[in-house]
């Protein structure tokens, strides 16, 4: 039997979402609370490869198990050996062919960012941080001109793994409420380090240090080290997937929330 899980954590006290030789990675944490459920080793699968401190309001996960248990056992039953920053939202037997990753049309996340002179308390660590205020309306022009197909190499780390640096951005919102500012990305798929990157870029042209043109000049170069330092983890959610509506899956999206 599949089954398909919606789950939230904070990434602060993992490694990443993958699986680590150490065991720290949020994939690790959950293998082991579905082997204590099941009593066989579990292999579970994300639609993300979130990074070390990156959090998820929602990532679907899918495994594979030959033990029948009710679905309840899978929420409640593998939260109670979970750590605390680490939930099961929802479970949902699916077909064979259903992949948490491979299956997934569409990806969405978030980064929420301080933007003000003192350093951010009660959201310490769920929000990033610049030490003034920005200019929205640029910014959201330059993110503008990312929407579409684009080689996205000026925006990719050095380290990442995928074969090809092109993707589809087919949404990418900038939003001021206060003192934060919001910016939603989506895609088919993403790079590493990609929304960390292209946050970087936008907080330099909101800064007034470049016009929103320049984000052009950099999607030409393809070149990472003309592009700002990659941003803060700490801001950066996961915040879904989309799936085909023959899988019947529950809620796939979910917004952050965060303390006022």
């Amino acid at each position: 039997m599949r089954y398909a899980l919606g789950v939230e954590y904070d990434g602060r006290p993992f490694c990443g979402f993958q699986s680590q030789p150490g065991g720290c990675g949020v994939q690790d944490a959950l293998q082991r609370a579905l082997a204590s459920i099941a009593q066989a080793r579990i292999t579970a699968v994300g639609a993300g490869r979130t990074d070390t401190g990156v959090h998820a309001t929602l990532q679907v996960v899918h495994f594979e198990t030959s033990v029948e248990r009710p679905l309840n056992a899978w929420i409640r039953g593998v939260n109670a050996s979970l750590p605390a920053a680490l939930c099961v939202l929802w479970a949902q037997e699916v077909p064979d062919d259903f992949h948490a990753r491979f299956s997934a049309t569409a990806r969405h996340y978030a980064y929420v960012l301080l933007a003000r002179e003192q350093r951010p308390g009660l959201n310490a660590g769920r929000v990033g941080w610049y030490h003034r205020s920005l200019d929205v309306d640029a910014m959201q022009r330059a993110a503008n001109r990312l929407i579409g197909e684009n080689d996205f190499s000026s925006f990719r780390a050095s380290q990442c793994q995928a074969k090809s640096p092109v993707r589809t951005l087919s949404a990418a919102r900038v939003r001021e409420c206060g003192d934060t500012v919001r910016f939603d990305f989506s895609a088919n798929a993403f790079l590493h380090h990609m929304i960390r990157n292209l946050v970087g870029a936008l907080v330099y042209i909101g800064a007034g240090k470049h016009d929103d043109a320049w984000i052009e000049t950099l999607l030409a170069a393809r070149d990472r080290r003309l592009s700002p330092p990659t941003f803060a983890a700490d801001g950066l959610y996961f915040t879904g997937a989309d799936y085909d509506a023959r899988f019947a899956l529950p809620f796939t999206r979910r917004d952050v929330m965060l303390g006022a």
